[in-house]
């Protein structure tokens, strides 16, 4: 069953431009700067999605200078497909079981 921990994180990968964050970041580590160029976005909007990924436990930072890049934790996004296997699997294992009315 998702818990509410999952659920909020689902709530924060619904966004459409933290996914495109965590799309991009999943093939190589950014920063901001490039952040900013592949999205579009203002580096505000962009800055404040990425606390919220980072808060939700998505990314993590690597200071570099006066930059800072950000990395994919991919543990995060595992344990959340685990979750959605387990259920995937309950649903097969139970598909014949209907409750009467």
């Amino acid at each position: 069953m998702l818990t509410s921990v999952d659920t909020d994180l689902l709530k924060v990968l619904a966004d459409p431009l933290r996914l495109r964050i965590v799309t991009l970041l999943a093939h190589e580590t950014l920063c901001t700067t490039h952040l900013v160029e592949e999205t579009g976005a203002r580096q505000t909007n962009l800055s404040n999605h990425l606390k919220v990924l980072r808060d939700a436990g998505v990314v993590e930072t690597e200071p570099c200078g006066r930059f800072t890049y950000y990395r994919l934790k991919p543990e995060v996004l595992d344990a959340l497909a685990g979750q959605f296997a387990g259920l995937a699997a309950t649903a097969r294992a139970h598909a014949d079981s209907k409750r009467s009315c």
